[in-house]
């Protein structure tokens, strides 16, 4: 496993984990619109250590980059709607506007998993 994939793989177990130990904080940021935020916090996590164990397994990597560069595009729409929720607060505000670019090299490194450019 190359280290580009050991970063995605671990990112991707970490914060899968993390809709479990603390599913208050990914709530929080689940539009409104979508119903109930603990249902999409858990299927956000289950989804999350899905695609980390695609890609820790070496026959199903390149699904495994598929499914994360597409879990990082479907979950970006929680990171505008963070933005959104916090513009009048300039420090929430800087903090969700600095996560945005941040979803770019997540997309990019899974994309690259898919393609095995890995």
């Amino acid at each position: 496993m190359t280290m580009k994939t050991t970063i995605m793989t671990g990112i991707l177990g970490l914060a899968g984990v993390a809709h479990f130990s603390r599913p208050a904080l990914f709530d929080s940021i689940v539009p409104p619109q979508l119903g109930n935020p603990r249902f999409w916090t858990y299927a956000s996590g289950i989804a999350e250590l899905g695609c980390a164990g695609l890609m820790a397994n070496a026959g199903t990597r390149r699904l495994g980059g598929a499914a994360s560069a597409a879990l990082m595009v479907g979950v970006f729409p929680a990171n505008i709607y963070t933005v959104v929720k916090h513009w009048d607060d300039p420090r929430g505000r800087a903090i969700a506007l600095a996560r945005l670019p941040l979803q770019i090299p997540l997309i990019w490194a899974s994309a690259a998993i898919a393609a095995d450019t890995d």
